[in-house]
């Protein structure tokens, strides 16, 4: 069972009582994924189809609960690809259709009362925060899909209508969440990538168990990305460390041989030999060995001295 279906589901076991609320969801799930067919003398028939079971029970029920109708259930079996059951939900013509269709404001009707498909998502329904969060719970149910976070963090919803996916974006970028739309293969796709975006969303939606997931795979990620760069960090600094001990200790070995460890002053002399002595000690570690102990700028200015003094003996015998 994927990630988007176990959201799917717990969002389907979402209940109110409030009409309203109920009319918002409904209206999500048709503008994303109903079918309406309007034929002569005023006939109007809705059709919804939808391979998850706990979808389909939630739609009988909304129209059950609002209009005291019972929608049509067909079950097909896709041999063919070997996917799960598809349900269709018919509502047949009637005037409780007709009703359902204006209730939810996907038909529109002007003075003369002549009918049309209405393409965006109209004010009432979404005029505060609680018919916001039903609406996007339907929106999401009917089109959305959701990427399993341990892959990547991505959040979907397709529609075949540019105009709704622009509104459906602004929608979700209204409650102060970033969503971008694009095209693809004549659909268009409103989708968030933060998973921070995400959480908050599905929080909004009422999927918290599916919160809860998500943050616990977030946070373990987190967790192992934040120890890759800190182990990746100190072998950086552990090879940087190796280097730079090898290119000095390189530099004491030549000047020892061109020059003799008794022509050093006694300081360069004495951190010639704890190089020497120990090769893979830090800057930091060289200067606490010394007596007095000296700080790792000091310990650094001194090896400077030896490399520069192998510069300009390997200049004066044109080695360089």
């Amino acid at each position: 069972m994927s990630f988007s279906y176990r959201t799917k589901s717990e969002l389907c076991r979402i209940s109110t009582d409030k009409k309203d609320v109920m009319v918002a969801e409904l209206a999500g799930i048709i503008h994303s994924s109903g079918i309406i067919q309007i034929s002569g003398l005023g006939k109007y028939s809705l059709k919804l189809s939808t391979e998850n079971a706990p979808l389909a029970r939630k739609i009988f029920a909304l129209i059950k609960k609002l209009y005291n109708i019972n929608a049509e259930i067909a079950v097909r079996k896709n041999i063919r690809l070997r996917k799960n059951n598809n349900y269709l939900l018919i509502v047949p013509s009637s005037k409780d259709t007709k009703q359902i269709l204006l209730d939810t404001h996907s038909i529109s009707t002007d003075h003369e009362g002549n009918v049309d498909l209405y393409r965006g998502i109209h004010r009432q329904l979404v005029h505060n925060r609680d018919f916001k969060m039903a609406y996007l719970r339907g929106a999401f149910l009917g089109s959305g899909s959701m990427s399993d976070p341990e892959k990547m963090y991505h959040l979907e919803f397709v529609t075949h209508r540019k105009y709704y996916g622009q509104e459906l974006c602004a929608l979700i970028n209204s409650l102060g969440l970033q969503s971008k739309t694009i095209e693809r293969k004549n659909t268009y796709v409103v989708y968030m990538k933060e998973g921070e975006h995400i959480v908050t969303l599905l929080n909004m939606m009422g999927a918290h168990s599916a919160l809860l997931d998500f943050e616990n795979i977030r946070v373990y990620k987190d967790v192992r990305n934040n120890i890759n760069r800190i182990v990746n960090c100190e072998t950086a600094n552990l090879a940087k460390t190796i280097n730079a001990s090898m290119r000095q200790i390189e530099n004491i070995k030549y000047i020892d041989e061109v020059l003799g460890y008794k022509n050093l002053s006694p300081s360069l002399r004495e951190i010639a030999q704890y190089r020497l002595h120990y090769p893979d000690a830090s800057l930091r570690e060289l200067g606490e060995l010394l007596d007095p102990p000296i700080g790792k700028s000091g310990v650094n200015h001194r090896l400077r001295k030896l490399e520069k003094l192998a510069k300009d003996l390997r200049e004066e015998k044109g080695e360089v």
